[in-house]
């Protein structure tokens, strides 16, 4: 059957029905296809921009008042989960599917209407807790991972251990997506890498940020744990058909790390990355800091045309007000000059404007403005327009939902937009649906924990012109669990939003619009025939 207005037909335990209700039920799934083409979430945030932006036509404001928790989704898994879930419509045997994946090393593909197991793999014992800096026990895989449509594979980062925690390993993997089988010549042992004479060392080494495909080369970054030891940031490429071919940069500088949630993005040709604070510098800049666009490999040109750092790099250096919490986020903004420009975003709470074609250096950037206070910033903002202008939201701190505009202007400004402060209800990193991609548009949080506090565990919706609430929660079915600070979001298919959280995903659907009833005609009453007279005979002439 077709279920809700998500339009995903349930492939599992299906009865044989009359033959004249399936040709009704087919004629209503090709229309939705039609109408709706091909969905996909490959990868964090939906595009390479990481603008967040989710269409939709299920989602308007009325039905996303009325969204409410599917609990007849499973969606049960087996771990914590810090990482987006992903969704294919064309997923395993043709059925639309949920990619999972946990801190256990479980990977999991659900139906994506029922919720239950398609196929589950385990990809290494992950590690326990180990010493003053590691926060996550057990550890495993933490970014979100990226799909190669093409090959049909799922590609992600896992931290193992052989022995119980003594030998320490990252591994890039390629899963097959219809089986969950590894790919021939994969995993890649990241400790076999080295750039200028820097080795690749597991044990100080956490992959976070969440990967990014541009061509046939998977990046993945790499920070710390906790900012201990002299590590280093590292992005690792990978060709998807040639996994012996990987090639690496590292920052010069120790430390730099690449660990803002949403990772690496791209303008399609070149992948973005955002590191943070370095140290013993000495006032020479190593890579930290920064906004960097690398061509294919990764290979970094040194160019200022391809390297962005603010100014006062050093200052932010020393007191850990990095750059690197909020990876870079790709807006166009038609009516400015220049328009294809970066958003990023530092722990020094500022939000800073930069060219995309010519980064500049260690420059000042186009604009920059106060938009949160200090230490706050980590997240993955997310892009969308209104009639009013192009906006940015984002998580200002644990319990605050803030946006921003960027003026259509010669050269584009920051101003304020609205803020919503959810108190101990707390928020995730914001994403947003709109019906069609210029009206309707809705931004959505989790009411995550962060620190101790608890947050609500609910789901919630701000209009995106005004940040008036559109949903506020829902009722007692509509509560979650295990949701985590800034990493947590959500993902939209099919009239549906699906949000992952420890040991469990989450299905919420939007109802379907009710149809206008087609009018009956009101008969009309059947006039009644005057009756004519006879006609006078007339005389015979004689």
């Amino acid at each position: 059957m077709v279920k809700g207005s998500a339009g995903i037909l349930k492939h599992r335990h299906m009865k044989l029905l009359p033959s004249i209700f399936s040709v009704v039920l087919v004629c209503f799934w090709s229309a939705l296809v039609s109408t709706n083409a091909q969905v996909n979430v490959t990868q964090f945030h939906n595009h390479d921009s990481r603008d967040g932006l989710y269409i939709d036509s299920a989602f308007t404001p009325g039905a996303a008042a009325n969204l409410t928790r599917d609990l007849d989704f499973d969606g049960t898994i087996v771990g914590n989960v810090y990482a987006q879930p992903l969704y294919l419509d064309n997923g395993p045997g043709g059925r639309a599917t949920i990619i999972a994946v946990t801190e256990s090393n479980n990977v999991y593909a659900l139906d994506a209407l029922d919720g239950s197991i398609i196929w589950e793999r385990n990809v290494g014992e992950p590690l326990p807790a180990f010493g003053p800096c590691v926060i996550l026990d057990s550890l495993g895989i933490t970014g979100t991972p990226v799909v190669d449509l093409a090959s049909r594979s799922l590609l992600l980062a896992a931290m193992t251990t052989p022995d119980g925690g003594q030998t320490k390993k990252h591994f890039i993997i390629s899963l097959n997506v219809d089986t969950g089988d590894i790919n021939p010549g994969w995993p890649v042992d990241v400790e076999t890498v080295s750039y200028h004479g820097i080795n690749f060392t597991p044990v100080i080494q956490l992959q976070r940020a969440a990967l990014g495909i541009v061509g046939n080369i998977v990046y993945v970054g790499y920070a710390s744990f906790s900012d201990c030891s002299l590590y280093h940031g590292w992005l690792i490429g990978v060709p998807t058909d040639n996994p012996a071919g990987v090639m690496a940069w590292a920052t010069d500088a120790a430390k730099g790390g690449i660990w803002g949630v949403g990772g690496v993005a791209s303008d399609g040709k070149n992948p973005f990355v955002t590191t943070g604070n370095t140290t013993n510098t000495n006032g020479v800049w190593g890579g930290g800091e920064a906004v960097i666009r690398f061509q294919p490999g990764p290979i970094f040109s040194g160019s200022p045309v391809d390297y962005w750092v603010p100014t006062n790099w050093f200052d932010l250096d020393t007191t850990d007000l990095d750059l690197g919490g909020s990876g870079p986020l790709l807006v166009d903004v038609p009516d400015a000059t220049p328009s294809r420009l970066i958003v990023a975003m530092g722990k020094d709470g500022k939000a800073y404007l930069v060219n995309r074609d010519n980064l500049g250096g260690i420059s000042a950037p186009i604009a920059w403005a106060q938009v949160a206070g200090t230490q706050f910033l980590r997240q993955a903002a997310a892009a969308y327009r209104t009639n009013l202008g192009t906006y940015v939201a984002f998580r200002a701190d644990p319990s605050t939902l803030s946006t921003f505009r960027i003026t259509g202007t010669s050269p584009p400004t920051i101003t304020s937009g609205w803020t919503v402060n959810r108190g101990a209800g707390n928020c995730g990193s914001p994403f947003v649906t709109s019906t069609d991609g210029t009206v309707s548009m809705i931004v959505w949080v989790v009411g995550t924990e962060d620190r101790g506090n608890p947050g609500d565990q609910r789901l919630h919706g701000y209009d995106g012109a005004t940040g008036a609430v559109v949903y506020d929660g829902g009722g007692p079915n509509e509560l979650m669990a295990g949701t985590h600070n800034y990493s947590t979001t959500g993902i939209v298919a099919r009239g549906r939003i699906y949000v992952a959280g420890d040991n469990k995903v989450y299905a919420f659907v939007a109802p379907l619009p009710t149809p206008t009833p087609t009018p009956t005609a009101t008969p009309r009453p059947t006039p009644t025939p005057r009756p004519r007279p006879n006609p006078r005979p007339r005389p015979t002439p004689h």
